[in-house]
């Protein structure tokens, strides 16, 4: 890999790391296990990979932002996430800010 694909990669990551946390909350404002909320963000475009998805929701867990339980679903358990009511409030802030980036962006491109 040349430096310029090596500092593409990573400035794509970087990219890429704050819009995942703000489609998985906008994502979890339904009640969603694991596998369904990847699947519901792959049909959106928008591809992750486990060994990034769980981190990310045990991240947003322990930052009050997710609640989730355990339940048994076709004789498996399941852990179901969806937002707290912390995390709706930062969604909310998080979605207009994320909304007035793109614009400025938008305007800016």
């Amino acid at each position: 890999m040349t430096i310029a694909e090596n500092l593409f990669e990573n400035l794509r990551l970087e990219l890429r790391r704050g819009c995942l946390t703000l489609a998985v909350l906008a994502q979890l404002r339904q009640e969603r296990y694991g596998y369904t909320l990847r699947k519901a963000l792959a049909e959106r475009g928008l591809e992750i990979d486990e060994s990034t998805l769980y981190p990310l929701l045990r991240r947003l867990e322990a930052q009050g932002l997710l609640a989730s339980e355990w339940r048994e679903e076709e004789k498996r358990n399941k852990r179901f996430y969806r937002l707290s009511s912390d995390g709706e409030q930062i969604f909310d802030q998080l979605l207009k800010e994320w909304q007035a980036i793109n614009t400025s962006i938008n305007s800016i491109l």
